[in-house]
Formats: structure tokens, C-alpha cells, sequence
């Protein structure tokens, strides 16, 4: 399977940039380059890729609005987006409730940028940990809420374990390996929990436990 990407920012420099790393990698094919939303908008309803890399702040539309308006058309919507920024701020929560399948620093090494496309084109999600990190202080610091959601009781105890650990940042393997069960496992009550929630990904999942109080206190 190869994994067709759209690589949309601002920066020509960067997206030349992001364009050598990709093509280098094997499974990969970029197959289009926008300089600002509108452009990434128009490109992702005429070649349909499977993974688009956008940079948060464009001219005209930024990331945000235009991974609203792709996910919000549904020829487009199950388009996997990665957001990029150079630095964290107030907008990763934001570009995350939108329904980015993942978030990361424009500055992450090269061979960490192959394996998050890779990872979203496979359907999964990859956070930089400097991103699940802060959005794990960034809940914990908010009030919590008083009681979980009705739909948390349509999950499983061992469910909603995997979903607590999920909230704490760990991979697959290490929740596995938390829970003394095989990886394959995990990932079935993943995938089962996000479809009990009507969550899009993983990403979406731990913002949903912060939300519920399904979640240590401290990171």
C-alpha cells in the first residue's frame, strides 16, 4: 500500500523540505503541494490523498479551518490530517477538536515525520511527545468534570483501563505491556472503544477521557 500525501504550507523552503524526506521514503508518494488553505482545499477534493500535512498557520485559510471544512464534506472526510506548527500554543487543542488525526513540531527529526504519515495513512494517529505532553498538562490543569458521560457506561472495565492509559500518552505496545496483554489485543479494544464513543482516533480518545475525568490528575 502506498500513501498518498498532500503537503500544504506556506513556506516554500518547508514543503521542499518535507517533500525530499517523504519522497525518500519507501510507501510513500506525495502527490501535490498547496501554499495556503484554500489551495489544500481544492487539491484534497481533486486527487483524494490519503494523508494531508498542513502547516497550522497559512494565509487565507488557516489549518484548522481548512481541516474542518475537508472532514466536514464527506467525499473528503476520511482524509487523515496532520497538523504542523513550529511551536505549541493555544491552537493544537483547537486544531485536535477539529479532527486533526495528529499534531507535530515542523523542527521533528526526519525519520519521526515518515513513521507519523506512515501511521496515519494506516488509519492510526502519532502525537509528537512533546505534544501529548502538553496536551496531557493542558487538561490536567482544567477543572475536571464531576462525572463521567453516559457513553463511558457502554464500555468495558478493561476498556476503559486501556482508555485511561491512553490518556497518560502511552503507545500500543506499552499499554500491552502495562497490562500484561498482547499488542493485537490492545489495539482491538482500541478500536472498539472508538467505535462505542464515535471517536475518530486516538487522538480524539484522550481528549474524550480528559474531558470525563478518565484520567490520573497529574501527567
Amino acid at each position: 500500500m502506498t500513501v498518498r500525501v498532500l503537503i500544504a504550507d506556506d513556506q516554500q523552503l518547508l514543503r521542499a523540505g518535507f517533500r525530499l524526506i517523504l519522497e525518500r521514503q519507501p510507501g510513500v508518494e506525495v502527490v501535490a503541494e498547496a501554499a495556503n488553505g484554500t489551495e489544500a482545499l481544492t487539491l484534497v477534493r481533486q486527487l483524494s490523498p490519503d494523508v494531508v500535512l498542513m502547516g497550522i498557520r497559512m494565509p487565507d485559510l488557516d489549518g484548522i479551518q481548512a481541516t474542518r471544512l475537508i472532514l466536514a464534506d464527506q467525499a473528503t472526510a476520511r482524509t487523515r490530517i496532520i497538523l504542523t506548527t513550529f511551536d505549541l500554543d493555544e491552537y493544537v487543542y483547537e486544531a485536535l477538536r477539529a479532527g486533526a488525526s495528529g499534531f507535530l513540531l515542523k523542527d521533528l527529526p526526519p525519520e519521526q515525520l515518515a513513521t507519523a504519515v506512515l501511521t496515519a495513512g494506516q488509519g492510526d494517529t502519532l502525537l509528537a511527545p512533546a505534544v501529548t505532553r502538553r496536551l496531557i498538562e493542558h487538561f490536567t490543569a482544567s477543572p475536571r468534570p464531576a462525572a463521567p458521560t453516559a457513553a463511558v457506561t457502554h464500555l468495558t472495565p478493561r476498556e476503559v483501563e486501556v482508555l485511561e492509559l491512553l490518556a497518560t500518552g502511552l503507545s500500543n505496545a506499552e499499554i500491552a505491556a502495562t497490562l500484561f496483554v498482547a499488542e493485537t489485543t490492545v489495539k482491538t479494544h482500541i478500536a472498539r472503544l472508538l467505535t462505542k464513543l464515535d471517536l475518530r482516533d486516538r487522538v480524539q480518545a484522550v481528549v474524550f477521557a480528559y474531558q470525563n475525568g478518565l484520567a490520573p490528575s497529574k501527567p
